[in-house]
């Protein structure tokens, strides 16, 4: 006799956030980004928008594989915070994540950081910065 067992999702993603500072979210999220989970991914990043946070720090170190869904909630989410000069940063992608992201071009545009502190002094240095990438100097 064989028994199966089966759980609510086959890929769950959890996704913790926290605010280091009133005006940014930082996003851990853990488990696979995929076409069955990038929206809980986007919702939350919606609603961090919504309470008035411009500035996101998506951690991918437990985040062992992303597809185009992801890549895509991911790219639309700096386009929304540019209009609004707000920010997105990846932090510590794993190995087969920033290879996504290298391979479509998506680290040329969104910065990568390997740390919270290093994104935050990123952050911190745009708020000055009007050289900033995508931003035209006055």
């Amino acid at each position: 006799m064989w028994e199966v067992s089966v759980s609510g999702d086959l890929n769950p993603l959890s996704i913790d956030v926290t605010l280091p500072r009133e005006d940014v979210a930082l996003l851990t999220v853990e488990g696979s980004l995929d076409v069955d989970t990038a929206t809980e991914l986007r919702h939350h990043l919606a609603n961090q928008f919504h309470h008035g946070r411009r500035r996101f720090l998506l951690d991918f170190s437990a985040v062992p594989f992303m597809d185009s869904s992801g890549m895509n909630v991911v790219l639309r989410s700096y386009q929304e915070t540019r209009k609004t000069a707000g920010s997105v940063h990846v932090i510590a992608p794993t190995p087969a994540v920033r290879r996504i992201l290298d391979l479509t071009g998506v680290s040329l545009t969104v910065p990568v950081s390997e740390s919270v502190d290093e994104a935050l002094a990123l952050v911190d240095s745009w708020r000055t910065d009007e050289e900033r990438p995508g931003i035209p100097s006055s």
